[in-house]
């Protein structure tokens, strides 16, 4: 989208979109490249996880947040959520009236450049199913080997804030053993609620094992807004939104790892 051709400016706000609370590992990363940036996060709490719906129910959930996007007037989205970048971001790209940063396609292009030949992936089922990773690092690397699992109560460890619990160790033990059985030289925390469960994993294995594609997400953000002239003129600190469609309050209390919140985010359904 070219701004000259749009009714979008610079200064329009970046909406991030996900199931819950993973989707601040992303912003926290874009917020520190950008800090200028306004913008508006949407947890859709009432239907997380993501990981069990089918295609159309995250078609419809999806519509109607973009929809409140585009009443707010972003210039971006970020689908801060694998299952649906890896699910339907094809069907919805063209479809709104912003620019849409899917973040599995987007991390793609950067793991098929890593120097290894086993990859490993976590990510919802519905990820898995949808072979995303393992198709799109094949379209710039056919070499590299890629083994998925999805690892079934992960996300629930982190939005109902049982990370601390002696039964989430085991299981987030059990789901690494698994993978390890495959003999991969890094291993991508394929879901935005996974970084939140690192300091678990590295019990268990090297911590360098572990990729969050955050971080490179974010930068591929700035540089594709930059070129686009999308990015803020503002020189102060931009501000932001947050609203979740159900439990404000465990959201509150589940951020904290990665986002500290001044107050309750909005309570908004549609």
């Amino acid at each position: 989208m070219n701004i000259l051709n749009s009714k979008l400016n610079s200064n329009s706000p970046i909406g991030f979109v996900d199931s819950g609370v993973g989707g601040l590992t992303v912003l926290n990363k874009v917020r520190k490249l950008l800090p200028n940036e306004n913008f508006i996060y949407y947890g859709d709490t009432i239907h997380t996880p993501y990981g069990e719906k089918t295609k159309e129910q995250l078609l419809e959930y999806s519509d109607s947040i973009f929809k409140f996007f585009e009443s707010q007037s972003c210039k971006a989205v970020v689908m801060a959520c694998n299952t649906t970048s890896s699910t339907i971001y094809q069907d919805i790209k063209d479809k709104y009236n912003f620019e849409i940063y899917p973040i599995v396609q987007s991390a793609a292009k950067l793991l098929a450049k890593l120097p290894i030949k086993r990859l490993g992936v976590f990510a919802t089922h519905r990820t898995i199913l949808s072979q995303a990773y393992p198709r799109e690092i094949a379209k710039y690397n056919p070499d590299m080997e890629v083994f998925g699992q999805f690892c079934p109560e992960w996300v629930n460890i982190v939005e109902k804030s049982l990370i601390n619990e002696e039964k989430s160790a085991g299981i987030i033990k059990n789901d690494l053993d698994k993978m390890l059985v495959n003999k991969p030289e890094k291993i991508v925390l394929g879901c935005t609620h996974y970084p939140f469960l690192t300091d678990i994993l590295a019990k268990f294995a090297p911590s360098e094992m572990f990729i969050d594609p955050a971080e490179d997400f974010a930068e591929f953000i700035k540089e594709d807004l930059a070129q686009k002239g999308l990015l803020t003129s503002s020189q102060i600190e931009g501000n932001g939104k947050f609203y979740v469609s159900a439990n404000p309050a465990m959201f509150k209390s589940s951020a904290k790892l990665f986002y500290e919140l001044e107050k309750e985010p909005e309570l908004l359904t549609f």
